[in-house]
């Protein structure tokens, strides 16, 4: 489990949360006083499927965390990637409904957490507040449309590709922590089907592996060999929450 729990409210400058940075000063106090900072490690689970979803998961810096959908077969498909673009759990359902999903954190690093009650009380407070959360939950159902339509129309490569370019947008760098185990789940696929491919762009000379992790070194033919999924999915966020999505040259400022 998460641990490491300490009221965030003594720090002085907000969480490197995109979402909690991008609420206005009066927002953001309404929540301030109630953040709490966890760290957490690569596969602490959040949810499980049915347990009720009391409390909001903020990633921070280039802490992900995923959503995996169960199925009949025993195997955990990852839908979509939440890093410090949004946030987890009770977001426009006022939470304490059972999660549909199992949720567990894929980049460790800070996480900031807030009582599912409490921003509901905040919101009561203020208009702009709802509406910021609101506008980001359109954001996220986009992402998962979008999800559902890449993985049925675009390759393997397009979608390792797509997968790689996503991380490295979060994680602020070239090095992105995943196994071909890792990067075959959020594809869905069999291990021996991205093996494949990332030997293919290793041959390239597009990335390189090291133990537990890819190394992109040339990002622009990586960008080519993706399909454009993220990018319609930034361009929504650029429409509804301006300047939320992560992007590489912001990560690396």
């Amino acid at each position: 489990m998460i641990a490491g729990q300490s009221n965030i409210s003594k720090l002085g400058d907000r969480p490197y949360n995109n979402l909690l940075r991008w609420l206005s000063a009066a927002d953001y106090s309404l929540i301030e006083p109630q953040l709490a900072r966890v760290e957490a490690q690569a596969e602490d689970l959040l949810y499980n499927p049915g347990d009720n979803v009391d409390v909001v998961h903020f990633p921070c810096g280039p802490s992900l965390a995923t959503y995996l959908v169960p199925n009949e077969d025993g195997r955990d498909v990852e839908t979509i990637l939440v890093g410090r673009e949004g946030a987890i759990g009770g977001i426009v359902s006022q939470g304490y409904l059972p999660a549909y999903t199992r949720i567990v954190v894929k980049f460790g690093g800070p996480f900031v957490r807030l009582s599912v009650g409490k921003l509901d009380a905040a919101k009561v407070k203020s208009n702009t507040l709802r509406n910021v959360f609101a506008r980001y939950a359109d954001c996220m159902l986009a992402q998962i449309f979008q999800s559902t339509a890449c993985n049925a129309i675009h390759s393997i490569e397009q979608r390792t590709a797509k997968w790689i370019i996503s991380a490295m947008e979060r994680n602020g760098d070239g090095s992105v922590p995943l196994t071909h185990e890792q990067l075959a789940t959020l594809l869905g696929v069999g291990r021996s089907y991205t093996s494949r491919v990332i030997q293919s762009f290793k041959a390239e000379g597009i990335l390189e592996t090291r133990r537990g992790s890819i190394l992109v070194r040339n990002p622009d033919a990586l960008k080519i060999r993706a399909c454009l999924c993220n990018e319609s999915v930034k361009n929504h966020f650029e429409e509804v929450l301006r300047g939320v999505y992560p992007t590489e040259e912001a990560a690396t400022a």
